[in-house]
């Protein structure tokens, strides 16, 4: 089983920044996909910043050119640097990492899957 834990939620005025973290503990074996999204009252919840292994990452357009997605391996944690935040960020944002287990299926003789998710930081940005 894989928990992840975030932090660096806050209260910040428009036009600072934050620092999210999240990190994964667990059974894990290799992490795959990190991403954080963000859900705000009345409203679905949406993709902020994605990153796969090997590839570059994906933002939301809302989001580029102010935030940034960057992760630790060795840590098996992801960051979220929101600079220039706006009163329309404000939303709960949600940590998701997704990859393989140290623990193998017997039966198939493959790792166990992993979809984790974190229980979510409060992001509010005042006026």
């Amino acid at each position: 089983q894989v928990q992840l834990v975030e932090s660096g939620g806050g209260l910040v005025q428009a036009g600072g920044s934050l620092r999210l973290s999240c990190a994964a503990s667990g059974s894990i074996g290799s992490v795959n996909r990190m991403g954080w999204y963000r859900q705000a009252p009345g409203k679905q919840r949406e993709l902020v910043a994605l990153i796969r292994s090997g590839e570059t990452a994906n933002y939301a357009d809302s989001v580029k050119g102010r935030f940034t997605i960057s992760r630790d391996n060795a840590k098996n944690t992801v960051y979220l640097q929101m600079n220039s935040l706006k009163p329309e960020d404000t939303a709960v944002y949600l940590c998701n990492q997704a990859g393989y287990s140290n623990f193998r299926d017997p039966d198939h003789d493959v790792p166990f899957e992993f979809d984790a998710w974190g229980r979510g930081t409060q992001v509010t940005v005042s006026s």
